[in-house]
């Protein structure tokens, strides 16, 4: 697998990641999919862009047949130590989101804080890499199954930046994408990150294209999960979407 900046970054801030202050909500997190999601123990769930395997972890342990898939080998590694310490098994595929299937399809799926959903790698465009990972989430889902997604909100992301961004580079407007570089811990260098916003207009197509209709969104931000309307000025915005009929022949 070809590295990129992402793999090369968690790969590096993996042994840090669960310091981050929007991992520690995750027993309410999974508390609130449970109910959204509408699945019974032992259903089967994929957990797209895992991490360490914070929700996969706390979903295995209330009898779910849990999938994680993430780019980093690093955090997929954390991820083992975190479910044997547990004492739950579940399975770890190392894997792009943009390219990955499997034989079989799944009750459910999830692909929560920036997992992969819009982490661009430098040479991914825009709009096929989400709807990528959108095809090949989809293309995994049994018929009616749904899913849940968090992805950046492009409204804080228009309102944070100034023209002078857009003229250093720092913030494209067009493609509703912010360039940073980002130091994966201390001591080791900054890697370039690209990082892809949303509004909710397209997200609604982007769903269509991938054979999934747009149930809700709501206010996704890690901390404050609910169901309750988008604030302008907050992280990330929340789909649930309800796989709905096949991708389009468009989706790669």
């Amino acid at each position: 697998m070809k590295v990129n900046t992402w793999q090369e970054f968690f790969d590096a801030h993996a042994p840090l990641y669960d310091q981050n202050v929007f991992t520690k909500n995750t027993v309410r997190e999974v508390d609130f999919l449970i109910e959204e999601l509408g699945v019974s123990e032992g259903a089967s769930i994929l957990d797209v862009g895992c991490g360490t395997g914070r929700h996969s972890i706390e979903l295995a342990r209330r009898g779910y047949a849990v999938t994680g898939l993430d780019l980093s080998a690093g955090m997929l590694s954390r991820a083992a130590e975190l479910a044997e310490a547990a004492g739950v098994r579940v399975a770890w595929v190392h894997a792009d989101a943009t390219r990955f299937s499997f034989p079989a399809a799944f009750d459910a799926a999830v692909c929560l804080c920036e997992g992969a959903f819009g982490l661009l790698g430098q040479q991914d465009d825009p709009i096929e890499q989400p709807l990528s990972i959108l095809c090949n989430i989809s293309r995994s889902l049994k018929p009616q199954a749904k899913a849940v997604l968090t992805v950046l909100n492009a409204a804080a992301m228009i309102r944070r930046y100034k023209d002078e961004d857009v003229a250093q580079g720092r913030f494209d407007p067009l493609k509703m994408v912010e360039s940073s570089e980002l130091s994966p811990r201390e001591g080791l260098p900054a890697v370039p990150g690209r990082e892809r916003a949303f509004v909710a207009t397209e997200l609604v197509l982007l769903f269509r294209l991938a054979g999934m209709s747009v149930l809700e969104m709501w206010g996704g931000t890690a901390g404050n999960w609910g169901r309750r309307p988008l604030l302008l000025d907050e992280i990330e915005i929340m789909i649930v979407a309800r796989k709905s009929g096949d991708p389009a022949p468009s989706c790669r």
